[in-house]
């Protein structure tokens, strides 16, 4: 009966140690390579397996792993599942050293939250070799030499100096052509050669062509004005020597001061038709057929009564 009793003890203490050993914390301690060369890098990782929600204080590594080995890159931390339900958190530390010597990295404590237990991770070596061989009994103190200096390319300094000579040779030509553009020319002498046909004559032959086109029968009114006051204009800078064509009217029967004076009626017509081109080309003015008519009219009378008048630019200013 006794015996009995302490099998079922014994049971019962199995039972509550299997999730007590199910939630102990297990860190495995690997290297991707255990031998590099001066000045390489490899990465060294601690494996971290525990229960989901469990936490455990992993050791703080700031500028080295241990003395020698330097650390190259902060931590980086990746969280997976395995397929038994255990977390599995891997630490990776990317380092190299730069003294050949062979070190030892040892075991580190890792202790579960809320308890005293501490997990102690497998201690692992790292071979960190020189690549060169040196003969320190060759090596003597010597005097420092100066900087040799490269051999003289051609080739170099063509391509650093081509660019400077183009732009000078581009810059000379364009200068050159600028002067030759802006150079003056000599003037040439224009011989204005003297129309035999009298001013008179071309006016009244205009006016009586422009009489012929019917523009204002064909509500062409400020055509007809237009060509009417040109020819105008045209007969009093060749009479008058004035320039006409480039004054207004107002300017124009201004240089005419004399004429009024002198053939008042001339002066009349030429007014009464300037004044009724500009209502018409100007303030949209329509003209009835007695106006177009009498426009036509004070033109030819105004040639016609100063064309036998030699008229010149100190007479009439």
């Amino acid at each position: 009966m006794r015996i009995r009793m302490v099998q079922r003890f014994l049971i019962a203490g199995m039972l509550l140690a299997l999730p007590l050993a199910a939630q102990k914390v297990s860190v495995q301690t690997t290297i991707d390579s255990t031998q590099i060369w001066i000045g390489q890098q490899t990465r060294i990782r601690f494996e971290i397996t525990q229960q989901p929600g469990q936490w455990v204080q992993a050791p703080v590594f700031s500028e080295t792993l241990v003395k020698g080995i330097e650390l190259v890159e902060p931590v980086q931390l990746d969280t997976t599942l395995s397929a038994d339900g255990h977390q599995v958190i891997n630490q990776s530390y990317l380092v190299t050293s730069f003294t050949d010597s062979l070190y030892l990295i040892p075991a580190y404590p890792f202790v579960q939250s809320g308890t005293t237990d501490t997990v102690w991770s497998n201690p692992v070596s790292l071979k960190v070799i020189q690549p060169f061989e040196i003969d320190t009994a060759a090596n003597a103190i010597t005097d420092i030499k100066d900087v040799m200096e490269p051999p003289f390319s051609w080739k170099q300094w063509l391509k650093a100096v081509l660019p400077w000579l183009l732009m000078v040779v581009f810059g000379a030509a364009a200068v050159y052509l600028l002067s030759k553009l802006l150079k003056k020319k000599p003037a040439v002498p224009q011989v204005v050669a003297e129309s035999t046909v009298p001013a008179y004559e071309i006016a009244l032959s205009k006016l009586a062509a422009l009489n012929e086109e019917r523009l204002w029968q064909q509500n062409r009114q400020k055509e007809y004005y237009t060509h009417l006051t040109d020819i105008v204009r045209e007969y009093i800078e060749l009479t008058f020597l004035i320039p006409a064509p480039e004054l207004t009217s107002d300017e124009m029967l201004g240089h005419l001061v004399a004429l009024r004076k002198e053939n008042k009626e001339a002066y009349t017509r030429l007014q009464q038709l300037l004044q009724l081109a500009d209502l018409v080309k100007f303030a949209k003015w329509y003209a009835t057929p007695a106006e177009n008519e009498s426009s036509m009219s004070n033109a030819i009378e105004f040639v016609n009564l100063t064309k036998t008048e030699e008229k010149k630019e100190d007479d009439v200013s």
